[in-house]
Order: C-alpha cells, then sequence, then structure tokens
C-alpha cells in the first residue's frame, strides 16, 4: 500500500498562531512526542526570524534521532546560511525554501515579473544544494497561482535540485476538486515529476484543509503537511491526525497509508494544547472531548446493541481507554506510578516524587482523583520556563460593596522576597496589579480565559492568559482548584517566560513570517 509522509510543521506554522510562544525546552517536549507518534518530517522552526528562534531549532535538530528535522527559510542568501547553522547537528536536514508564486504575490509584495521569480528560486534552490541534500521547495500560494506557470515553477525546482515539491493552498481558498487537479495536472504535464516527493499545505480558511488534503492524495501527492489538533495561522492547517484516521478508517478508498503511531494521538492532541494554551474544541474531530461521546437514546440504544451502528473509530485506537484504578489521598507511591504508566508517562525518580507530592496535596482538597487531573498538573510540571520569579503566597480581600484587595509574596531565583499589596477593579485585577509593583515589570494584558480541567464542585481550573511588552507577546498557564490561584500562576508564569524570551532574543523583534 502507498506510503504517505507526513510532515509536521506545528513548531513552525502551528506556533505563528496568535498568542503562541513556545520556550525551547516545550519545543523539544513537542518534539520527542511528534517522534513517538511516528511522525516522519518535522519543521522545527524558521531559524532567521530571532536569535532564539535559531537556538530552537538547534536544540530540537540535536535532540531529534529518528525523523528529519526541517528549517524555514525564504529564497535569501542569509536565509540559507541560517537555517544550515541551525541544522548542521541534525542526523536527517532537510531546507524548506519559500518563495510566492501567485499573481497577486508577484504584483504586490515580490513585484517581481515571473521570470524574476523563477530567476530567484533558482538561485536559492542551487545555493542551498551547497549545505543540503533534501531541500524542499514551496511556490506560496501556488493555489492561486497560474497552473501553467506553476507547471513552470515545478520543473525549475526539479532541475535545480529540490528533492520535494511542496503546493500550498496558502490562503485556504481552493476546494478538494480544483486542489486535486493541480497535482493530477503536475503529475501528467511536468517532466522529471518521477524523481521528486510531492507535496500538500492547505490552510482551513474555508473549512476544508483536511479535505483538500485528502483530494490531493488522491491525486498522487506523496506528503501531508500540517499540524497537531489543526492549530495555525489564522483559522489553522490541516490536522494531522484527521489525516492519518482517514487513510486507516477508509484504506479501502485511499489505498495509501501513513505510518502514525495511531495509539499516541490523543497524548499528542493533549500535550499541545497544554503548551500552546489552545483549546480543542468539543466537537474536534478524533480528539475532540465529544468524539466518542453519545447522548442521543436512538445511538446509545445502537451502542449498547453493535458499537460500529455509530463508531467508525475507537477510541482505544488513538490511545484513550478508561481507567481501572480510582486514585484518592489513601492511593500509594505505587499505584500512582501505575496510572502514570497506564496514562503514557515515564517519569524520573525526581520528577515522580514532584508529581507524587502534588498529586497528594490535590487529593486531599478532591475526593476523587481523575485521569485528568493528573494530566494537568503533570503536564505543567514536567515542562517548565525557568523560575526568575516563584508564587510563594497570596491574599485577596473582597466584597461587593469594598474595593478588591490582593497582597502578594514572590520569592526570585536570588531568594529575595517580595511583597506588596494593590487594589483592583475585581479580584484578579488586583492581584495581577500587586504582582506588577512586587516583579517591577510593566505588561498589557491582551487575553484571560479559564476552563475547567474536570467537572464538579471541587474542579480544577485553568487559566490561560496572554501579555505583550513593547513587541514581545508570550502566553502563560497555571492550575489549581482554587481560580485565584491559578489565575496568579498563570501571571507569574508569562512573566518568567517574557524575560526568558526578551533574554534570548536580546531585545529584537521576532519576525513571524508566514509561509506557505
Amino acid at each position: 500500500m502507498r506510503k504517505i509522509y507526513l510532515f509536521d510543521t506545528t513548531l513552525r506554522d502551528g506556533e505563528q498562531s496568535p498568542g503562541v510562544n513556545l520556550n525551547t525546552k516545550e519545543k523539544l517536549e513537542i518534539a520527542h512526542q511528534l517522534e513517538r507518534l511516528g511522525i516522519d518530517r518535522m519543521e522545527a522552526g524558521f531559524p532567521a526570524a530571532s536569535p532564539g528562534d535559531l537556538a530552537a531549532v538547534n536544540a530540537v535538530a540535536k535532540a531529534v534521532k529518528n525523523a528529519t528535522v526541517v528549517g524555514l527559510a525564504r529564497s535569501r542568501v542569509q536565509d540559507i546560511d541560517a537555517a544550515y547553522e541551525a541544522l548542521k547537528d541534525a542526523q536527517d536536514p532537510c531546507l524548506h525554501l519559500f518563495l510566492a508564486s501567485s499573481p497577486i504575490h508577484r504584483q504586490h509584495k515580490l513585484r517581481m515579473t515571473k521570470e524574476q521569480m523563477l530567476e530567484a528560486a533558482e538561485a536559492a534552490i542551487k545555493y542551498a544544494g551547497k549545505y543540503f541534500t533534501k531541500i524542499q521547495f514551496s511556490p506560496e500560494d501556488a493555489g492561486r497561482t497560474e497552473l501553467d506557470f506553476l507547471c513552470q515553477v515545478t520543473e525549475m525546482a526539479i532541475k535545480a535540485g529540490a528533492t520535494v515539491v511542496n503546493i500550498p493552498d496558502t490562503v485556504g481558498y481552493l476546494y478538494p476538486a480544483e486542489f486535486g487537479n493541480i497535482f493530477k495536472t503536475l503529475k501528467e504535464q511536468v517532466p522529471g515529476i518521477e524523481k521528486i516527493q510531492l507535496s500538500a499545505h492547505c490552510h482551513d480558511d474555508l473549512g476544508m484543509a483536511t479535505a483538500n488534503a485528502l483530494a490531493a492524495v488522491l491525486n498522487g501527492a506523496d506528503q501531508v503537511e500540517g499540524t497537531i489538533n489543526g492549530i495555525g495561522e489564522r483559522a489553522g492547517n490541516t490536522a494531522l491526525e484527521e489525516v492519518a484516521m482517514a487513510l486507516e478508517t477508509r484504506q479501502d478508498f485511499f489505498q495509501a497509508k501513513s505510518t502514525m503511531v495511531l495509539s499516541e494521538i490523543a497524548r499528542s492532541s493533549r500535550l499541545v494544547s497544554k503548551l500552546t494554551g489552545m483549546v480543542v474544541p468539543g466537537n474536534k474531530a478524533i480528539v475532540g472531548a465529544n468524539a466518542f461521546a453519545h447522548e442521543s437514546g436512538i445511538h446509545q440504544d445502537g451502542m449498547l446493541k453493535e458499537k460500529t451502528t455509530y463508531e467508525i473509530m475507537s477510541p482505544e485506537t488513538i490511545g484513550l481507554k478508561e481507567s481501572k484504578l480510582v486514585l484518592g489521598k489513601h492511593s500509594g507511591r505505587h499505584a500512582f506510578r501505575e496510572k502514570l504508566i497506564d496514562l503514557g508517562y515515564e517519569l524520573t525518580d525526581e520528577q515522580l516524587n514532584i508529581a507524587f507530592s502534588k498529586f497528594k496535596d490535590l487529593a486531599d482538597k478532591k475526593k476523587e482523583v481523575s485521569d485528568e487531573d493528573i494530566r494537568a498538573f503533570i503536564e505543567e510540571k514536567i515542562v517548565d520556563t525557568t523560575e526568575v520569579f516563584s508564587l510563594q503566597t497570596i491574599y485577596v480581600a473582597y466584597g461587593n460593596e469594598a474595593t478588591p484587595t490582593a497582597k502578594v509574596r514572590i520569592v526570585t531565583h536570588d531568594g529575595d522576597v517580595l511583597e506588596q499589596e494593590a487594589e483592583g477593579n475585581g479580584s484578579v485585577d488586583a492581584i495581577y496589579n500587586a504582582i506588577d509593583k512586587a516583579t517591577g515589570e510593566e505588561v498589557v494584558l491582551s487575553d484571560y480565559s479559564i476552563k475547567s480541567v474536570t467537572h464538579g464542585k471541587d474542579a480544577q481550573g485553568e487559566v490561560h492568559v496572554v501579555m505583550n511588552q513593547d513587541e514581545i507577546m508570550v502566553s502563560g498557564r497555571g492550575v489549581s482548584t482554587d481560580i485565584l490561584e491559578a489565575s496568579a500562576r498563570a501571571y507569574v508564569d508569562a512573566l518568567n517566560r517574557l524575560i526568558e524570551k526578551r533574554q534570548l532574543n536580546s531585545g529584537s523583534r521576532r519576525d513571524k513570517i508566514g509561509l506557505v
């Protein structure tokens, strides 16, 4: 059966989602999970964007052993040099070059003729050939490019030395029949097309990213690009888990298959959601909370008689299974370790001790600790940014006829204790004003959201914040059974990320230039 390669760009295009900022430790955590997921190629970032991006791509390149590590570059010498520097330690590096090809981009962005675009792209591919044996070229906005010119661009890329030509529907404009026809035409008309792989990169502006990617597969695409949970610019990208499960479930139709480790899908989805702060909608295909839930009486009756009446996939396939261990405050370390193994976590002894202590604290507050509770504090604690500030205590005074007041105690990395008190127009505002006074940081809070990790009156709450300082944007998260404590922890977490990013970039602005 024909193999379809999976190219994951969660760490690059996914990070370009508004409000998402991953530090190097978080990128490494996701990269290792993508390896377990069986991803063939992972795009680690855009090295020329900033010193911090280059360092992060280099860290991923050194760490990943079982997948091709890809770096994005514009068709410029300095971008290619930066990508080489970032990827030089990778076991299997690949350069991803792009240059826009559509009339609207040529006229308004590049201010180039067709001939100039071809010359610039050809020169970049040939220059990259000095450093890389694997080169992917993307004519940006290929979906709105004249088909005859796209054939010329593809033929040029093949002759110049590209090993993969990616066809991006950059603005999610096409419908499946149109997008599939592009691949069919390229396969039929471009000389030497059999020497390379064709790739599909789709955006979801009109809700057709997965359908377009599968249409490309039906018409000869060898590779599909996308992200976990479909995150990315604007409405996002093709969700790779949807493509993999479509190929698996409908092998009879597609006659093609990926090598994704399907049982790692649920864990990958949770991890990306946690670290990016992007909540997976309940009705999201494959990984949404309701994807395998049935409420209708007719559906429930059918499920009880025969599961396949209303389920075309089983939750076990993507790594979901009900727990047989009910954990509470009387549970011991052995039961807790077995639960972690059952949930797919392998911790060091030191990490286990921290997690078990956190579990015991939570068990004292809740009658029963659910799988979701455990995932929340494990995934919060495993990957942390450098703690310049650590929240020690908060005190809030509030009444409906009094001005809310908050007092915080924060410990610095050097051991200094900072205490401040402030008022606000609400409890959370008072807490954040007190933290600002204690840390001396001036920031703008641009987003604040709360969600319940579990159900019931004693549920854990997760708070996600996005803040700005000058042109630096970061996010932070906090989890607690007390929503005010979670709010404070999220704010301090974001401040720590802000300081880390400010130091990494040395004051430079991160240039998030999109593809493709």
